[in-house]
């Protein structure tokens, strides 16, 4: 079982170091300082769980150069899928299988404009981590798990195996029967790191004032309306567990679109509160917080692109 791993951040870097550390054929692509790391030094996981470290990694910085990988496990930013799924269709086998695990519900869709869909499964992660350093990952908060799912809702061998996989690396995974629910699940709930920009605040903080609370309640509640106007299939009951799950979270935590909107660098904000609102219009939902919170960080979006307004 030969992996690739397509962007070696927070996600893909973690993942990617616990498959290594179950034995398995992982070659990374990453960029930069992180990359020259990764090949000298190896991947440096930090967790609460437990710390550890893999050696004698395969790194490249060009996905051309990986031999023919049977899973691809994508973990870039959502935005960059456009960019890379060219390439990626370069290196497939007639059976390789496409996990993409970003933020949003769009990555199976666009990576489906240039790539056949046969190869492509939806899924998504749960985890809060970040890279620390060039070659070392931060795991903040929340057990690991990957939920995956055949886009048509069939259960199959190869989802079954991937799954497998994850559980033999000491991943939690589930199979899920209804992936476009579950993702749908996770973007209601991912698009609260917009508020927390806005609002310069943790996750603790922004649920510990009342004020803000009710902000992130009502964002929510704009998503979940969208998702039942769509027909995702989420239980009527999904924005108390969204709720209940954010105030599982460190209190000092964030979320990589909130840091990257402070650090002036391209976010996945058009991915976030910028899909909800061109949905709201489509469907005819009003989505008035998430318009406000898409419409603060635009300016400084735009900026970070180096594009004019």
């Amino acid at each position: 079982m030969k992996i690739a791993i397509i962007g070696t951040g927070g996600v893909g870097g973690y993942f990617g170091a616990k498959l290594v550390q179950a034995g398995y054929d992982v070659t990374f692509v990453a960029r930069g300082e992180h990359l020259k790391s990764i090949q000298n030094n190896g991947l440096t996981i930090k967790s609460f769980l437990g710390d550890f470290k893999v050696d004698n990694l395969k790194a490249t910085d060009k996905i051309t150069e990986i031999d023919k990988p049977d899973l691809i496990i994508i973990g870039v930013k959502a935005w960059q899928i456009k960019e890379i799924r060219d390439n990626i269709k370069m290196i497939l086998k007639d059976n390789t299988v496409i996990l993409p695990l970003q933020n949003g519900v769009l990555a199976s869709e666009e990576l489906s404009e240039s790539i056949d869909k046969k190869h492509i499964l939806g899924g998504l992660c749960r985890i809060i981590s970040k890279i620390d350093s060039p070659g070392v990952i931060h795991h903040i908060g929340i057990t690991p798990a990957i939920i995956v799912g055949e886009l048509d809702k069939s259960k199959t061998e190869r989802i079954e195996k991937i799954q497998e996989i994850f559980i033999t690396a000491g991943i939690e995974s589930k199979i899920s029967e209804n992936i476009e629910a579950d993702l749908w699940k996770k973007f209601i709930t991912i698009c609260v790191s917009g508020l927390l920009a806005v609002s310069n605040t943790t996750y603790g903080e922004l649920r510990s004032m009342k004020e803000t609370r009710r902000l992130m309640i009502d964002l929510l509640k704009e998503i979940f309306l969208l998702s039942q106007k769509i027909g995702a299939g989420i239980e009527t009951d999904f924005v108390d567990q969204a709720v209940a799950f954010i105030d599982s979270f460190p209190y000092d935590s964030t979320a990589s679109l909130t840091r990257d909107v402070w650090e002036k660098k391209p976010s996945e904000i058009e991915y976030q509160n910028g899909t909800v609102v061109r949905f709201g219009e489509k469907h005819g939902i009003e989505t008035p917080i998430n318009k406000f919170v898409y419409s603060c960080i635009l300016p400084s979006e735009i900026k970070a692109r180096g594009l004019k307004a």
